[in-house]
């Protein structure tokens, strides 16, 4: 095989490990393409270079993506305008992906903020009610130690602040991968662009919409954090309280259905209703999420409790064969199993955020 032909393959291999996101470092994609196209040695100088691997992983997300890409890149740029007017006074600018428009599934929102106080900018997103983590990373660079300050806002799209000092104010960043200076886009920079680029759209009703439109895992936090007061009968459910019932139902469901993101829905929500109404929670619990879930994930918590009734024979034979002939009736078999055997003392479960934050990782990675 020609080292030329050799290069290639190890960079679509490489490409295809980090588009799938089995690896998130250029290097070990690199290291592990070359085991699995060569099974000799690859000397380091015949090895794709960072972009090269860049450029096939933006081939693919073209060619198995489609014109989905278009739709979502708007969406985003959106967004990030969205986000820039809320932290305006903090000089932010947009760079990555999401300007240049190679977006691919899993793509995120990269936003550089420039303010001396971290603070500053949280108190600013509280205020606007956005979700977020912080993150500190030191990381080594020609010999040099920094420090980097993230966050991380969880919203309809996953958004990364790089927070800069305000004396990087007008410095130019280099791209580790091209060595180049990064490309940038001031808010107002943004809007023009997306003048341009997407003439037809008012922009400012665009924006509004986007404001109106509430992202469904604050709803679903919000009507779960409650269960953990709802005490239930210690003859049905002896592990306590309903919340750290769902979590076991939920931790069961992942076992068996670890990327089915409606199933892992109906697992988690099925008992919402009893912190609203615990005579009805079932119906409580339907009117709750209709809006923000799927017809089948809806059917599922819509049916759960008969899904007892199956597996005790109590059910009448009409209402049987009716949930028999249904399209998800393995699915509400398989839910009622998971119900009952989530009722254990002293089992450790999953978190919530971290519960919601998986299901919206099966979301970005293959919606």
């Amino acid at each position: 095989m020609s080292q030329s032909k050799l290069r290639r393959q190890i960079a679509y291999q490489a490409a295809r490990l980090m588009y799938d996101r089995q690896e998130s470092e250029y290097y070990q994609a690199k290291i592990k393409a070359a085991r699995t196209v060569c099974k000799a040695r690859v000397k380091p100088k015949d090895l794709p270079s960072n972009s090269e691997i860049r450029d096939e992983v933006l081939l693919l997300a073209r060619m198995i993506e489609g014109s989905v890409e278009h739709d979502r890149l708007q969406e985003m740029r959106v967004e990030a305008i969205r986000v820039m007017r809320i932290l305006e006074r903090f000089k932010t600018y947009l760079i990555g992906s999401v300007l240049t428009g190679h977006i691919r599934t899993g793509s995120d929102i990269d936003i550089h903020v420039f303010a001396d106080n971290l603070q500053q900018i949280t108190n600013e997103l509280d205020y606007h009610g956005l979700r977020y983590t912080t993150q500190q990373k030191r990381v080594v660079k020609n010999n040099t130690r920094q420090l980097y300050r993230h966050i991380h806002i969880q919203d309809r799209f996953e958004i990364e602040l790089t927070v800069y000092p305000l004396s990087k104010l007008g410095f130019n960043f280099r791209s580790s991968i091209t060595g180049k200076a990064i490309q940038k886009a001031s808010k107002q920079q943004l809007e023009s662009l997306m003048q341009i680029e997407y003439p037809e759209t008012d922009l400012e009703q665009t924006l509004q919409q986007a404001e109106e439109i509430m992202d469904r895992f604050q709803v679903f936090q919000v009507l779960l954090l409650p269960l953990e007061n709802v005490k239930q009968n210690p003859k049905w459910h002896p592990e306590g309280d309903a919340l750290y019932h769902s979590l076991q139902v939920y931790d069961l469901a992942c076992d068996q259905s670890p990327y089915d993101e409606e199933f892992l829905l109906a697992a988690l929500l099925h008992d919402v209703g009893k912190a609203i109404d615990p005579h009805d929670h079932v119906s409580a619990g339907v009117e709750a999420v209709r809006e923000f879930v799927t017809d089948r994930t809806l059917w599922l918590i819509e049916h759960h409790m008969l899904a007892h009734e199956l597996h005790d024979r109590t059910i009448g034979a009409r209402a049987r064969n009716r949930l028999m002939n249904h399209e998800f009736y393995d699915d509400l078999v398989l839910l009622g199993e998971c119900d009952r055997a989530g009722r254990k003392c002293g089992v450790e479960v999953t978190d919530v955020d971290d519960a919601l934050q998986y299901i919206r990782s099966i979301d970005t990675m293959f919606g």
